[in-house]
């Protein structure tokens, strides 16, 4: 074995280890978007890809003969299963009675042959090192690979590749090892023929998937959609896809419906308007959360408003409520005007140190469906809201349904109570989602329903605002725990309540 030889295969350890953990990423972040609760999915998934590893490593001690042309295959393998992973998910999602079983065979699979691939590896170069340079090496190798990938994945091979053409990428590079390793170590294994082809087939129908990634893309996103998609692209945060049919918008972040443009006013006017009519005297405002620019276009009715703070985690969501046609339409170019300042970050970290106080605070966030959002209802970050409130200051968060998730609207009610605020819970009917509820919190005990609104609102009034106060018996009051960050139980309520209703 030549000296370039072993360093060819070190860099195999290399480029195993990012495919491996770019694989195990893909799978995480489709099972996010797809079934929510990003934690508990990646810690499935991380866990059985390491248990799957485990099961390769053992499986290995029974590779005795032509370890070279053995691992040569399962590289190649490895490029297959991994390449094609994503798009078979995208695909079979909508029409999979056991979606689960589908994504974690995929995932074991991988984890099993990735797990085959060290321990030969190791076994090919023994002869090269002794055992303490040759563990240092492949592991050293493992982990820098398992860094870049970690790093690049989120900052470059979402935005720019998405999901589907990133898996077909790292196939082709798995294979492209292969093919490789095949000719420089021609003489040295069997069948080198057999192998060469093999790795030329799946690389040309890797690169062909790579191509279509686009098509493939679509068509598994039009089975899950009703009305035709106009716009989808992946960020680093979220996946961004708009529908139309007729003169009818509709977004959805992660699969999950955000507003339909035939309604959406009832919810945003609902939203806005019963805290900050209330409020004649509010010159700042600050939005959370609210990237569509839907509730800044409520809260520009008021003149007496010098200026909006929007702060949205996601720039691509921003970005395309500034520029798309049809939605500075649906927001009046919202996003645009002189008095609004857009901040990307994180509202849980910017918030912090957050040194302005403000009149009004519209909390805007998605669902708690899963962890990552519930954090920002809870009794930490509520906190924090009122270290940025004005001394008469008002602040409203969208809260869930209180009829189909009682314990969720009522949860966030008790947890805002907990740190302080005064609440007057309400709810109206949308459309697209039914029932909605949300809850304003004052800095003061008194709170007055507004005598006058802004002109040409086509839903709140005075007289529909005190009907939104009034709670019927199957949306009445029930007793919650006070969402915390070290509980979540507001997590786990949604998930429960919303569960019943999606599976039923």
């Amino acid at each position: 074995m030549s000296n370039k030889l072993p360093i060819l295969l070190l860099l195999s350890v290399f480029v195993v280890a990012t495919c491996g953990l770019i694989y195990e990423l893909i799978a995480g972040t489709l099972a996010s978007y797809l079934l929510g609760d990003s934690v508990t999915q990646f810690s499935i998934i991380i866990g059985l890809y390491l248990f799957s590893m485990g099961i390769g490593s053992w499986m290995s001690r029974y590779f005795e003969k032509n370890i070279l042309f053995w691992f040569i295959q399962i590289e190649i393998l490895v490029g297959l299963v991994g390449g094609v992973s994503s798009s078979i998910l995208y695909l079979v999602f909508e029409s999979a009675a056991s979606f689960r079983i589908i994504l974690y065979s995929l995932v074991g699979i991988t984890g099993i042959l990735v797990g085959l691939e060290i321990p030969l590896l190791m076994r090919i170069l023994k002869d090269r090192y002794e055992f303490k340079d040759l563990v240092s090496r492949v592991f050293t190798f493992d982990y820098i690979g398992a860094l870049l990938a970690s790093i690049i994945f989120p900052l470059l091979l979402i935005p720019y590749l998405g999901l589907v053409k990133t898996s077909f990428l790292f196939g082709m590079l798995n294979v492209g090892v292969a093919l490789l390793v095949c000719f420089a170590f021609q003489k040295e294994i069997s069948r080198p023929g057999y192998l060469k082809t093999a790795s030329v087939v799946s690389l040309l129908a890797l690169l062909a998937g790579f191509v279509m990634a686009a098509q493939i893309t679509s068509y598994a996103e039009s089975l899950s959609y009703n009305d035709t998609i106009i716009y989808s692209k992946s960020t680093s945060y979220q996946r961004i896809v708009l529908t139309k049919r007729g003169k009818v918008l509709k977004l959805y972040l992660n699969g999950n419906l955000q507003f339909s443009a035939d309604d959406e006013y009832r919810y945003h006017e609902a939203l806005v308007h019963p805290g900050l009519a209330a409020l004649p005297q509010a010159r700042h405002v600050l939005v959370m959360g609210g990237g569509d620019g839907l509730a800044v276009r409520e809260i520009l009715k008021y003149p007496n408003v010098e200026d909006i703070t929007l702060v949205d985690l996601d720039p691509g969501m921003t970005s395309l409520f500034r520029s798309n046609l049809m939605l500075t339409e649906l927001n009046q170019s919202s996003l645009l005007s002189p008095r609004v300042t857009v901040v990307n970050g994180d509202a849980f970290t910017w918030i912090r140190s957050a040194a302005k106080k403000y009149d009004f605070i519209v909390v805007d966030f998605p669902d708690p469906s899963n962890y990552a959002v519930g954090k920002l209802y809870t009794n930490t970050f509520y906190r924090e809201l009122r270290n940025v409130a004005a001394p008469n200051a008002a602040v409203v968060v969208q809260s869930t349904s209180p009829y189909v998730a009682p314990k969720s609207f009522w949860c966030i009610d008790e947890t805002l109570r907990s740190v302080g605020f005064f609440t007057v819970p309400y709810h109206n009917y949308v459309p697209s989602f039914g029932e909605w509820g949300y809850i304003l919190a004052t800095m003061q005990p008194a709170y007055r329903l507004p005598s006058a609104f802004p002109p040409n609102l086509r839903f709140v009034s005075t007289s529909t605002l005190a009907q939104m106060m009034h709670f019927p018996d199957d949306m009445k009051k029930v007793q919650t725990d006070v969402n915390k960050l070290n509980n979540q139980a507001l997590v786990k309520y949604f998930e429960e309540e919303w569960g019943a209703v999606t599976y039923q």
